[in-house]
């Protein structure tokens, strides 16, 4: 009982729901997959439950270790763009036996670390531009090595954390706008130098998305069928028609919310939602407590993680925004991901548990 009271159970009982989620899911579809990821699942609550009891106020004390992180992350993409083996076209991930992992990913996590020990030391110079400059300077290396993969969604995920946090530090107008500038320009250059061509079809296809039913539509309007079909209480466990006769594509990583209401309901749909949300509060909670910038702007980069990923994912089951593969929070299968998440959960937890921050 000691080590529960430990533990904030607001911060890791949302966390625990939406990975038991992810696995029902997979024990419906695949129970391969359901077997790899309760074993991505252990390590992530390893992590959880195990980083706070490192002193990791000695080890992220260290503004060189912070940016070891970084050079070992921007390392592995260049290892993984020039050697990994292509998937649909796309070098993202590194084989470990039956396992993949995806550097990207953990890129998320280093970039985090990085800008919260940069905004902190930098809060009051922040509307200076050199500033803004640099910081730029250390996501535009990971988001062109990951837009040379290419993934789309990650890039705009990792593109989203820098933004994010120049709108939590308090910068002034002229500058937020000269950002966006600066973002736009790159979106436009990916547009016509990066971007493949089934990328483009997908964003072109939101503004016509009853075009092409068979082909670069087909995953959005089977994700309409699917949330459609499940009514208030679901179709009930294996038994998601969509799911188990194979209409629906992608029923583990990108539509995974669509797969688990079909089966769930309406209901089952809002828990998820209803647990990020929660999740998404108590860190915020967390963060306005701290008692310095540095744990503050690790629970704000966390919420922006979480946030863009959330309503990525959830804009594309519903047809609002394109399809890009980005992973729900927890839920969606891939152990990358999930350990990259449980990492920033289980850093919370320490400053949680000492209450005022490292």
């Amino acid at each position: 009982m000691k080590f529960v009271n430990e533990f904030d159970l607001w911060l890791v009982g949302p966390v625990l729901y939406l990975i038991m989620v992810g696995l029902l899911v997979f024990v419906s579809v695949d129970g391969t997959l359901f077997v790899k990821q309760a074993i991505w699942s252990s390590a992530a609550l390893l992590l959880i439950f195990g980083l706070p009891f490192l002193n990791l106020k000695a080890i992220l004390s260290y503004r060189w270790i912070i940016l070891g992180f970084y050079a070992v992350g921007i390392s592995l993409l260049i290892f993984t763009y020039f050697f990994a083996r292509p998937i649909a076209g796309t070098r993202g991930w590194i084989f470990l036996g039956p396992f993949q992992i995806q550097p990207s990913e953990f890129m998320k996590t280093a970039l985090v670390l990085l800008f919260a020990k940069f905004f902190a030391a930098h809060h009051v110079s922040i509307a200076n531009l050199r500033t803004i400059a640099v910081s730029f300077a250390y996501v535009l290396l990971p988001a062109v090595l990951v837009l040379l993969q290419p993934d789309l969604g990650t890039a705009l995920v990792i593109f989203g954390i820098w933004f994010g946090y120049l709108l939590v530090s308090e910068l002034p107008l002229k500058h937020i706008l000269f950002s966006l500038a600066a973002f736009i320009i790159i979106g436009f250059l990916a547009w016509n130098f990066g971007l493949a061509s089934y990328q483009k079809e997908r964003i072109l296809a939101l503004f016509n998305p009853a075009s092409d039913p068979l082909g670069v539509n087909y995953n959005v309007i089977q994700s309409k069928i699917t949330i459609g079909s499940a009514g208030f209480f679901g179709k009930g466990f294996g038994q998601g028609t969509q799911v188990q006769l194979g209409f629906l594509p992608a029923a583990t990583t990108d539509f995974v919310f669509s797969a688990f209401t079909e089966e769930w309901g309406i209901i089952g749909g809002f828990t998820i939602i209803a647990a990020i949300l929660v999740l998404i509060r108590r860190i915020l909670s967390l963060g306005m407590i701290s008692a310095n910038n540095f744990c503050r702007f690790i629970c704000l980069g966390t919420v922006i993680v979480i946030l863009l990923h959330f309503a990525i994912n959830l804009g594309s089951v519903l047809g609002i925004l394109p399809v890009v593969g980005v992973s729900l929070p927890f839920v969606s299968y891939g152990g990358s991901n999930l350990l990259t998440m449980a990492a920033l959960i289980g850093i919370i937890q320490s400053i949680a548990g000492k209450r005022a921050g490292f």
